[in-house]
């Protein structure tokens, strides 16, 4: 498969954080950033005035080290950090990010509230992963508390808060082994759940494909006195919007010969407009929970191209949610159009593709190895 070309974010590339901090916003970033720790790329140094990138549930050890004299978990510390930094920049804008890591593999809580999951009636037909859905809670008390934060300082009606997924829910390990952390193995021993996390149904698949159980994510937008309260839209967006939607609220200028891939969802956020034929893509040439695929959503529609066979399927989500019919045959003109759109997209944005490899061996197929540019 492709290589990727770098393990870090280059330099020269402004980042939301750079933007914000240019129009006289405080900015922090707290949590997972996977975008490599060393000094040049850390957050500190990608236009965050305060920032620490932390690593494992429990014992948890920052870059920039920082004192915590506290037992708690990842997820209460970064809300912690978090907290802290609304109410040391109250006063000024201030831009906030927190990563979290809840909830990831291996999976991990505290034992009262794996135990409270545990007590709780099953469902039928649905996992019910007691660690997974303790997670769930962690981080639900993380945003309840920075809403709460907000609030008591007054700033609640002055405050954007933008609630949103990197991917869709995980059901296995890729590599097919267990999936809780070892000192919680005995939670389910002897039990399938030590294997699977959730159930994305009625999507279909899961985190690490282009079916809906992998791309079709939460988000939830709060804007007082913007927004309505409990407003549904079925605007079709995606991540890279949020970068230009954030410039034009801050009033913060674009930076210079640097492609933003997304647009503003300015008029989607406060009037609800949209174009419903809108075209968003995908492109995911790994191997990780399926094979090398491409995918572009239109309207109802959707393709999914596999970059291994070649293969394309055809998908009406307002009728088959599931992508359980492929219409590629029943509907050849609607294939060929979206196969087209999809084709022009990857040779404008340079798209690599997976090519044959000659030593491939299926048994070591799910082996992790350490990418040949990896800084050790």
């Amino acid at each position: 498969m492709p290589k990727n070309r770098t393990q870090y974010l280059p330099e020269e590339i402004v980042t939301i954080g750079e933007a914000l901090k240019n129009a006289g916003y405080s900015t922090g970033y707290f949590g997972k950033w996977h975008l490599e720790n060393n000094p040049e790329h850390h957050p500190l140094s990608q236009g965050y005035d305060e920032a620490n990138v932390g690593q494992g549930y429990y014992h948890v050890s920052f870059n920039p080290p920082r004192e915590i004299n506290s037992p708690k978990r990842l997820s209460e510390l970064l809300t912690d950090f978090g907290e802290s930094f609304i109410e040391n920049n109250k006063d000024n804008p201030f831009f906030l990010f927190i990563s979290h890591y809840d909830v990831h593999v291996q999976l991990d809580a505290d034992q009262e509230l794996i135990d409270k999951y545990l007590n709780k009636e099953r469902k039928d037909n649905y996992p019910g992963n007691a660690l997974y859905a303790a997670m769930i809670e962690h981080l639900d008390r993380s945003v309840g508390r920075i809403v709460a934060k907000l609030e008591e300082i007054g700033l609640e009606e002055n405050t954007i808060v933008i609630f949103y997924s990197d991917n869709g829910g995980l059901i296995g390990r890729f590599d097919k082994i267990p999936l809780l952390a070892k000192d919680k193995l005995g939670v389910y021993e002897n039990n399938p759940l030590q294997y699977i996390a959730s159930s994305n149904a009625p999507l279909r698949a899961e985190k690490g494909t282009v079916y809906e159980g992998g791309i079709r994510v939460p988000l939830i937008v709060k804007w007082p006195g913007r927004i309505k309260n409990g407003s549904l839209s079925e605007a079709l967006v995606t991540s890279v919007d949020f970068y230009p939607t954030l410039l034009e609220i801050a009033n913060a200028e674009k930076p210079e010969e640097q492609v933003l891939d997304g647009k503003s969802l300015m008029p989607e956020l406060l009037e609800n407009k949209f174009d419903p034929e809108r075209a968003i893509f995908w492109h995911y040439p790994v191997y990780h929970h399926d094979v090398p695929a491409g995918a572009i959503r239109k309207g109802d529609w959707k393709l999914i191209e596999n970059q291994v066979s070649g293969k394309v399927s055809l998908y009406n989500l307002r009728a088959d949610i599931s992508e359980s019919m492929d219409l590629a045959e029943l509907y050849p003109e609607k294939t060929n159009e979206l196969k087209t759109i999809l084709q022009n997209w990857q040779k404008e944005v340079k798209a690599v593709y997976p090519v044959p490899n000659p030593e491939f061996d299926e048994i070591r197929r799910y082996e992790w190895g350490v990418h040949p540019d990896r800084r050790q």
